[in-house]
């Protein structure tokens, strides 16, 4: 019998099958691969090959999608594996979380967390004020793919157990309701399906604008990718200071398929990443968030 994550695991993989959103084109090519790139396309169809042989998954033969298409596929399965998982972990982390996909059309916006809630009025005044925009840009309002937040806690779910607050103290405290908060970030995830170099460092940006527009406690930043490449992966999870970490949509595959296929200088650089703890893979996720 398998544990909980690992059958979520299997079931994210079966999702990113069944929503034809890894799959092959006609001349066998990744979905995930860089056309452009042998190595990438080897890596990426390797990489297949061990989750169809060794799990039993069945891939689809598609033309190509637009990768707007699959980027969005891959952050709705990213948020459905965490919701799959983390809400478990109860003994560990407890609390009244949600998990969702936030996306451009979605009502929920950063600035309605606690930690960002100054981020509305910023918004507001620069919308208004044209030379304020110019001088102060709009990049602090990032909008995550995935976030977990938690709720506020009523004064009598604080004290269930032990009398531990009363109106003389902890006027201020986010978690309590009746101080009038919003809810609290726990964690911002970015879902990279792929990562072409450019477009990685957005992931960067956002992490950075979270890190210097918060007030109060840093929610967890971390990006999720089914990029191949190693090189690409290490433009973003090597270093320190923004991103928490890397994980990776299927780490134990892209291991094996480095060694059988990858050059030299991919094995050296995934065992860098991982080793270093700049990767891991999408089951150590859950528990990492739980910290």
């Amino acid at each position: 019998m398998n544990a909980l994550i690992t059958n979520a695991r299997f079931h994210f993989h079966k999702r990113l099958f069944e929503t034809n959103t890894l799959t092959l084109t006609k001349t066998n090519i990744a979905s995930n691969a860089d056309t452009s790139s042998k190595g990438s396309k080897a890596i990426a169809g390797k990489i297949i090959d061990i989750l169809v042989d060794e799990h039993h998954h069945r891939v689809n033969k598609a033309d190509k999608i637009s990768g707007q298409t699959l980027g969005k596929q891959f952050e709705l399965l990213t948020m459905e594996f965490l919701q799959e998982t983390f809400p478990h972990l109860q003994n560990l982390r407890p609390g009244q979380w949600s998990i969702l996909q936030l996306g451009n059309n979605n009502s929920l916006k950063t600035s309605d967390f606690e930690q960002y809630e100054h981020l509305a009025y910023l918004s507001a005044l620069t919308a208004e004020n044209a030379q304020l925009a110019a001088s102060l840009g709009n990049d602090y309002l990032v909008a995550p793919d995935v976030v977990i937040y938690r709720s506020l806690y009523e004064d009598a779910e604080i004290n269930a157990e032990q009398y531990i607050i009363d109106d003389k103290a902890s006027r201020m405290a986010d978690i309590r309701k009746s101080n009038g908060g919003k809810p609290l970030l726990h964690a911002s995830v970015s879902a990279k399906y792929t990562m072409r170099s450019d477009r990685a460092q957005n992931s960067r940006t956002e992490a950075l604008n979270l890190i210097r527009n918060r007030k109060g406690h840093l929610p967890h930043i971390v990006v999720v990718t089914a990029e191949p490449m190693p090189n690409r992966i290490a433009s973003l999870a090597l270093g320190t200071g923004d991103i928490d970490c890397v994980y990776h949509f299927a780490l134990y595959e892209l291991i094996r398929a480095v060694k059988e296929v990858g050059s030299e200088d991919a094995v050296e650089t995934l065992e860098r990443l991982v080793q270093g703890k700049r990767l891991k893979d999408i089951s150590d996720l859950p528990l990492d968030l739980a910290v």
